[in-house]
């Protein structure tokens, strides 16, 4: 058997005294070492470090193939590090794995926090908003950051989604001699942060609700958005589940794409909007919700630029639907697919009509009323009525 090329050790502050016999066996072995520079000089390999490319790039490693190699990474190199990333490209029996503690080990063990029930963050490389979905009183929280200047940043961005009132306990250089772990407020902060550092956060401040039918304004919207009482009975016909991917034809908002990737882990949304404007505000909603990494939106028009989608699990189409659109996507959808169409105008709701007397399914009128001042009393206003047709291919 033909022993690994590739080593990926995780290595702590602790620098060499740290790793293991098998771990200090393969690194003085390597012929070519990779790492940051606080790697190469925590694990002092003098003329064998090569420091990681900027921006990171996995393609420099892979090109060593063949060539005694290892790859130095702080701690549990495949809990948000380099191990992922480069054994997607590598078939087994290429490279072998030596973690060392993660962060997220070491800190929970400092703070006595249960690790099981705590959430773990990599912000070292992704946008604080990834955070939003999960800041909720009572959830605990641990985020490794990209520098002692970022955490100034979290702090801000707390304060600016009403977590002022949080805890936030500062772990700088766990495990090694540098060790320090403070405790503060977003408003109290000090001023000396030493790198590498993580922060434990128990957030105060309003969590977002879990139920469908998130307040309206909370996405930016020019007046064309599901209303929030039809969104959540559309929500409830596609029912999300986790690892899904929706269709979202004519995205306007993002708000049935937003929704959906909060309903379940590891879902998927692709939005197919022709208007640039929406297209565009789509998009900062969703960065605004911490979702843009798992929402693509394309700007065409529906039915040609359903070929540039991935298959779907489910399928929404929230207005303008055409006989022409439903018969370019029928045939297209895999068996089971669930497709929930809203219509709001007299044409539409014909056409779902005749469509649901042949394609089968369900078709739901939605009549919704809201109090309206009346004169010096209040009375009721009327929203246009809504019919959803719900039906699985």
């Amino acid at each position: 058997m033909v022993d690994p090329w590739l080593s990926i050790i995780g290595l702590g502050e602790d620098g060499l005294s740290g790793l293991t016999s098998a771990s200090r066996a393969a690194l003085d072995a390597a012929e070519i070492v990779f790492g940051g520079p606080r790697h190469l000089m925590l694990a002092d390999v003098g003329a064998r470090g090569r420091d990681w490319p900027v921006p990171f790039s996995v393609d420099t490693v892979l090109a060593c193939q063949g060539r005694t190699t290892v790859v130095l990474a702080s701690g549990d190199p495949f809990w948000f590090g380099a191990g992922g990333s480069l054994t997607a490209h590598l078939t087994p029996g290429e490279w072998r794995a030596f973690p060392a503690p993660s962060t997220f080990s070491l800190a929970a063990a400092r703070l006595g926090w249960r690790l099981e029930e705590t959430l773990t963050l990599g912000l070292h490389a992704a946008p604080l908003q990834r955070l939003r979905p999960l800041l909720a009183p009572g959830q605990r929280i641990i985020a490794t950051l990209r520098d002692a200047a970022a955490v100034a940043e979290l702090a801000s961005y707390l304060t600016g989604q009403g977590f002022a009132a949080s805890t936030l306990h500062l772990l700088e250089c766990l495990g090694g001699p540098r060790e320090r772990i403070r405790a503060a407020t977003p408003a109290t902060l000090p001023q000396d942060i030493t790198a590498p550092v993580a922060v434990a956060i128990e957030p105060a401040g309003p969590a977002l609700p879990r139920a469908a039918g998130l307040p309206d304004d909370l996405f930016a919207n020019d007046g064309q958005i599901t209303k929030r009482p039809v969104r959540a009975l559309t929500l409830s016909a596609l029912a999300p589940r986790p690892g899904e991917t929706l269709w979202d034809i004519g995205t306007g908002s993002g708000s049935i794409s937003i929704e959906w990737l909060l309903a379940a882990p590891a879902t998927r949304a692709f939005g197919l909007e022709a208007d640039a404007t929406r297209a565009a505000r789509a998009r900062s909603n969703a960065e605004t919700f911490g979702l843009a990494h798992r929402y693509t939106v394309t700007e065409a028009k529906a039915p040609e630029g359903l070929s540039l989608l991935p298959r779907p699990d489910a399928v929404f189409i929230g207005g303008g639907a055409t006989g022409a659109l439903l018969t370019t996507l029928w045939p297209v959808l895999p068996s089971g697919t669930r497709l929930v169409a809203n219509a709001v105008t007299l044409e539409s709701e014909a056409l779902f009509t005749q469509w649901s007397a042949t394609k089968g399914g369900t078709l739901l009128r939605i009549e919704l009323a809201e109090s309206q001042p009346l004169g010096r009393k209040r009375g009721w206003q009327p929203m246009r009525p809504v019919v959803q047709w719900s039906v699985t291919r």
